[in-house]
């Protein structure tokens, strides 16, 4: 239950510790498994001490038992060894620190991780986290690689003389970290999202050399491999030698079989870059060559051709064709002027001998009014009525006379 305190009324600091204790009482004994960070093995004393650490969460907890319960391990067990320990949390009220008593510890063996370490494989797998799918593509030339690795280890050297052999102008950023104890888990994550958070970053190399299989434990941490599968920047995992597998090497975008192999995974070699550039240049000449050949070749064949070769005989032999046609043309234009001026002095031979100026001038005469009316009947005529009579070459006054018969 909470407590009642004010300002007026305060618990004295006895009394708290004595309820925390009561609290951590009521726990009761439990199985705790981590990491052994300390161990002190006083001459004489019936107690030993240790300090047992979770790696995957930078948590220590200090831990006490008899020395007869640690004798029954002690030839298998050790500082950095894991254990499993039945233990009951105890509170020391003077000093206010937490410890657990032990009253059985048990190794954790290699079966046993091995054993935990699949568990937890095909968990991750179950969930995607090593999918072909997630794997992001190295940059050609990586402007800034960052490596994170142990301090003045084998790994640093390889990578960086590596890389450096094959292009000289890389550029490196390095976080030196523990790569294997109770503190690489810890530190081997703050690097990673350190560099992965920095934009100039364009992929991250993590190395380690060989080691046993506690020693590459670290890399096979859940944290650590959720951390990677997190990453923006590609990872590359170059942790041990070929036939180590820690899960870092399924979770990142690729796993190289040394850190040697790394450098030369991640950065070109700059003679083999040049080498290729020249032969793509020989390539592109070859190709450019080969198409002028093939040109050169064409535009000879075709100006080998008679066509070319005498270009004015094609306007010779169509000159002769269209002399032909204009003289056909005029020829053919002639007969019709011909036949169309017979025809016309056919018409107009028709038109005179049928007009009345001929009729006239086979001695007729027509006979008008005086209001130019033509006369066609005797009877249309009075006795004594003056005529315009026209003849072949002008015209003549008449005085109309009837005869005897009317």
């Amino acid at each position: 239950m909470a407590l009642n305190t004010s300002p007026e009324a305060p618990v004295p600091v006895g009394e708290v510790s004595r309820l925390i204790g009561g609290w951590i009482d009521r726990l009761g004994a439990v199985w705790v498994e981590g990491q052994i960070t300390q161990l002190s093995r006083r001459p004489g004393a019936g107690v030993v001490f240790l300090t047992l650490r979770d790696p995957s969460y930078d948590v220590s907890l200090t831990v006490t038992c008899y020395r007869a319960v640690f004798d029954k391990v002690a030839d298998v067990v050790g500082e950095g060894a894991r254990i499993v320990a039945l233990g009951k949390p105890e509170w020391y009220a003077p000093r206010g620190q937490l410890s657990l008593r032990v009253s059985e510890i048990r190794p954790v063996g290699m079966g046993e991780l091995l054993a935990r370490l699949e568990q937890l494989k095909k968990s991750l797998a179950a969930e995607g986290l090593f999918a072909a799918e997630r794997k992001k593509p190295l940059p050609f030339l990586p402007g800034l690689v960052g490596l994170v690795t142990g301090r003045a280890s084998a790994a640093e050297r390889d990578v960086l003389e590596t890389a450096r052999q094959r292009w000289p102008a890389v550029r490196f950023a390095v976080r030196n970290v523990a790569v294997q104890g109770v503190h690489a888990v810890a530190q081997v994550i703050d690097a990673v999202r350190e560099l992965d958070a920095d934009p100039e970053v364009d992929v991250i190399i993590v190395a380690r050399g060989g080691g046993s299989v506690e020693d590459l434990l670290p890399f096979s941490d859940e944290r650590l491999v959720r951390t990677v599968a997190d990453c923006v920047t590609p990872v590359v995992s170059a942790i041990g030698h070929e036939p180590d597998t820690p899960l870092l090497d399924l979770v990142a975008d690729l796993r190289s079989r040394t850190p040697t192999h790394a450098a030369k995974d991640v950065v070109p070699d700059v003679r083999e870059e040049l080498d290729r550039v020249r032969q793509l240049r020989e390539r592109a000449l070859r190709a450019v060559e080969g198409m002028l050949e093939r040109q050169e070749r064409g535009l000879a064949d075709t100006m080998s051709r008679p066509v070319m070769a005498r270009p004015h005989a094609m306007v010779a032999e169509r000159e002769e064709q269209v002399a032909a046609v204009l003289d056909r043309a005029r020829r053919t234009f002639g007969h019709l002027l011909a036949r169309a001026e017979a025809e016309l002095e056919h018409t107009a031979a028709r038109v005179v001998a049928l007009s009345p100026a001929a009729t006239l001038a086979r001695g007729y005469a027509v006979l008008q009014r005086a209001d130019g009316s033509a006369v066609r009947a005797a009877r249309e005529v009075a006795d004594g009525e003056r005529l315009r009579a026209r003849v072949a070459d002008g015209e003549l006054t008449v005085v109309a006379r009837r005869g005897e018969d009317g």
